[in-house]
């Protein structure tokens, strides 16, 4: 039986959930597909102002790709040229292109796939007790580059060799320590914090979030920026949020935004 991908919406916040528990929610190729799917259709959803994305049960996140259709999905080149780069590539850039702020709740196993998935998010927490690596050098296969790249730049050199010529496990405080978490919960506390987390994500206004994501994706890009978008950065200064900021603040209550 294939995995899925699950939607539910509550306040304005969608959450996603991995579901393949079976296989410790291991993510094949339907998923995959689905993934972007979803993450496309969130994207072009004003209404949301958060996404919270987990993986079903307290077992794992996602224990990586579904390594028994490697066989029939990645048997060639041209198979697994399409795999990476239609399927896997896809779903994590769309993750990564959200301009709503992204929540990975993490419990359990995040391994491979699950800890690219994982990292494309815009914040990480994870309960005591997860685990994380990509031990897939005793396997025989490589990370495939595109893949690694979104690795790289959340922990640098280092901590990816580290993580992949070593194939070693890490536990949630050495995993905190090396940058590839925001903050570590107790374990059954780990789905109520996403959703805090996502709740004070969710009371701001959410043009403002948004413009947070594109200009933090922008200054990495190590380009100075020009003329234009140093204007572009006051565009909140026309709006009704910043307005109703303004007056909340004076008025000592709190504001109400509403995404204009």
């Amino acid at each position: 039986m294939s995995g899925q991908i699950l939607t539910t919406f509550d306040a304005g916040i969608a959450t996603l959930t991995l579901s393949n528990p079976g296989k410790l929610n291991a993510v094949d190729a339907g998923m995959w597909q689905a993934l972007d799917e979803a993450f496309v259709a969130i994207a072009a959803n004003d209404a949301l102002r958060c996404v919270i994305l987990r993986g079903e049960g307290d077992k794992a996140f996602a224990a990586g790709g579904d390594i028994e259709e490697f066989q029939t999905v990645r048997a060639t080149v041209d198979d697994a040229l399409h795999y990476h780069e239609e399927l896997v590539a896809r779903a994590l850039d769309a993750i990564r292109a959200c301009p709503i702020p992204t929540v990975a709740a993490i419990q359990g196993a995040c391994i491979g796939g699950g800890l690219e998935i994982a990292g494309c998010c815009d914040l990480r927490i994870a309960g005591e007790s997860a685990r994380f690596g990509a031990p897939i050098n005793r396997l025989g296969f490589s990370m495939y580059p595109g893949e690694m790249a979104g690795l790289l730049g959340l922990v640098g050199a280092a901590v990816l060799l580290e993580i992949l010529l070593e194939g070693r496990i890490l536990t949630a405080a050495e995993a905190l320590q090396k940058g590839l978490l925001t903050r570590v919960v107790a374990d059954a506390a780990v789905p109520e914090e996403a959703h805090a987390c996502a709740a004070r994500i969710a009371a701001g206004a959410p043009l403002v979030a948004r413009w947070h994501k594109q200009w933090v994706k922008r200054l990495t890009s190590g380009k100075p920026l020009d003329p234009a978008e140093k204007r572009a950065a006051f565009a909140f200064l026309d709006t009704q949020d910043y307005a109703e900021g303004l007056a909340a603040f004076f008025d000592k209550r709190t504001p109400v935004f509403r995404g204009r």
